[in-house]
């Protein structure tokens, strides 16, 4: 087993199961770039430390529309309730944690 590049987790991209390599692809090709850092970096870096309940959250948040979901996000537009959970809490906090470039 090999560790990832933030050292987040100890489980190489070899032996991580089918479901969470599906989500990390598709946190990688969302349709438009802006989204694919958003989801793609927060799941690089977590994906292998998700439980059953945040991995069906991340499935959920992954089936909004690309432009919604970078509204929300970005605090362009209001979050709908039905969207609000504790993994879209700690994608917008993982991304608030980064330093500027």
């Amino acid at each position: 087993m090999t560790t990832q590049d933030t050292g987040s987790s100890t489980v190489s991209p070899e032996d991580r199961d089918p479901r969470r390599k599906k989500i990390l692809f598709r946190c990688w090709h969302r349709g438009i770039k802006e989204m694919d850092l958003l989801l793609g970096g927060f799941a690089k870096d977590h994906i292998d430390l998700l439980n059953e309940e945040e991995l069906a959250e991340l499935e959920h948040i992954l089936t909004a529309h690309d432009q919604d979901l970078y509204a929300w996000m970005t605090g362009r537009k209001p979050l709908p309730e039905e969207w609000d959970g504790p993994l879209y809490r700690r994608i917008i906090a993982y991304h608030a944690d980064l330093p500027a470039n």
